[in-house]
């Protein structure tokens, strides 16, 4: 059998003015923000998803119900850790992970590497190993009428 398990993760979230925009834990002044129980951070939700996923710990919801008030405004960057915390309980380190913004805006390109960072320090693994990037839908779906943003991550681990 082999040590080496993938995950895949999904999230996306409406926007909504009157509470900061955070992508990848890094805060994009001006833009409109995204409605959430925690902070609606669709990066760090879409990686904390493929990393539970592929040490086969269920989700972000099993994980951190919305229900609970305990996690009501919570920093997503603080969830990622967590979970990370319970992936290396059960065994399992970061070989990699590839995160894909989809909207039309914010663009990311000059907040790339900070984000990297953070979504790598949330997981204490070296910001080489987490990739960011974006693509937009050309206008078309809810990312394209700039209804909300999404996100998709893909996380492989490999037993310690």
């Amino acid at each position: 059998m082999s040590g080496l398990r993938v995950g895949i993760g999904v999230d996306a979230h409406a926007l909504v003015d009157g509470v900061p925009l955070v992508l990848g834990g890094v805060e994009f002044p001006g833009e409109p923000g995204l409605a959430g129980h925690s902070d609606g951070d669709v990066l760090a939700h879409a990686l904390l998803d493929a990393v539970l996923g592929a040490a086969g710990l269920g989700d972000i919801g099993s994980r951190f119900p919305s229900g609970e008030p305990q996690w009501e405004g919570a920093s997503s960057l603080e969830l990622l850790r967590l979970a990370y915390e319970d992936v290396r309980a059960a065994g399992f380190e970061l070989v990699n992970a590839d995160c894909v913004l989809v909207g039309e805006r914010p663009r990311i390109a000059e907040h790339r590497g900070e984000m990297r960072a953070a979504l790598a320090g949330a997981l204490d693994v070296d910001p080489a190993l987490v990739n960011v990037r974006a693509t937009t839908t050309d206008g078309l779906g809810f990312t394209g009428r700039v209804e909300g943003l999404a996100a998709q991550a893909v996380a492989l681990l490999e037993r310690a």
